[in-house]
């Protein structure tokens, strides 16, 4: 089974606030003449990257929950302006919302074990509601 990354999702307010930002990035991408992609730039790269490459996914954790994953296609070295060399961790671009698990704040990403992934939602029940009133509704029965 394929690992995983987790990353909190700094300043985004809502999984349709992430697929707008990212929209924006790649059409700028393309309006630049270059290919459009999306990379996180992280510090450390990741030791585990072959099990990664197996089908894994980057989690996003917004607003104190993970609500959406993309799959991790692959690792670039990335040379920065500071000549420090740094980890680009190629996303696909479909974004996945899953089901809100709760999650603490964290500093870089950390590995998620397949077994404590949340399981993807086929239909969105959320419509960007808060995380603890969709939660609370779950659990009433009532979405």
């Amino acid at each position: 089974m394929p690992l995983h990354i987790i990353k909190l999702c700094v300043g985004v307010s809502s999984i349709g606030k992430l697929r707008e930002i990212q929209a924006k990035r790649m059409e700028t991408m393309r309006q630049r003449g270059q290919t459009p992609l999306l990379r996180h730039i992280t510090r450390n790269r990741p030791r585990r990257m072959r099990e990664i490459l197996a089908g894994g996914s980057m989690y996003w954790v917004i607003k104190g929950y993970i609500r959406a994953r993309q799959r991790i296609v692959a690792f670039e070295e990335v040379d920065n302006r500071d000549d420090v060399k740094r980890c680009g961790i190629m996303l696909d671009s479909l974004l996945i919302e899953t089901e809100l698990q709760p999650r603490r704040p964290h500093q870089g990403w950390r590995y998620l074990e397949p077994n404590d992934a949340p399981r993807d939602v086929t239909v969105s029940k959320s419509n960007d509601l808060p995380p603890e009133l969709v939660t609370e509704l779950e659990a009433l029965g009532l979405i």
